[in-house]
């Protein structure tokens, strides 16, 4: 059973709608001077990514697509499938070099 689905589905559609909410907040604050809309928008999307499944197949889709940004995004987020690729990359830059010794 996955995380999502541990979740009560009250609770998800709750995390839901606040993600939304702080993305739409997130436009609403993009006009003034500060960092403050983009803190808002990454909150957003990492409760709307945790909560819906076509959320994060549509987000896989623009990985692929732009897999430079997406990388980015989920390092910045700091979502577990970019640090388990990172850990991945790094031994294998590691094994590559001792390798051509």
């Amino acid at each position: 059973m996955s995380a999502m689905q541990d979740r009560h589905p009250v609770s998800r559609l709750l995390q839901l709608l606040l993600g939304g909410l702080l993305i739409l907040g997130a436009g609403a604050l993009a006009p003034l001077p500060g960092p403050g809309g983009i803190f808002l928008f990454a909150g957003g999307l990492v409760l709307i990514l945790r909560n819906s499944r076509s959320a994060q197949v549509r987000f896989a889709r623009i990985k692929r697509r732009w897999p430079r940004i997406g990388g980015l995004v989920d390092r910045t987020m700091r979502r577990q499938s970019a640090l388990r690729r990172h850990a991945r990359d790094k031994r294998h830059a590691r094994d590559k070099r001792i390798g051509s010794r």
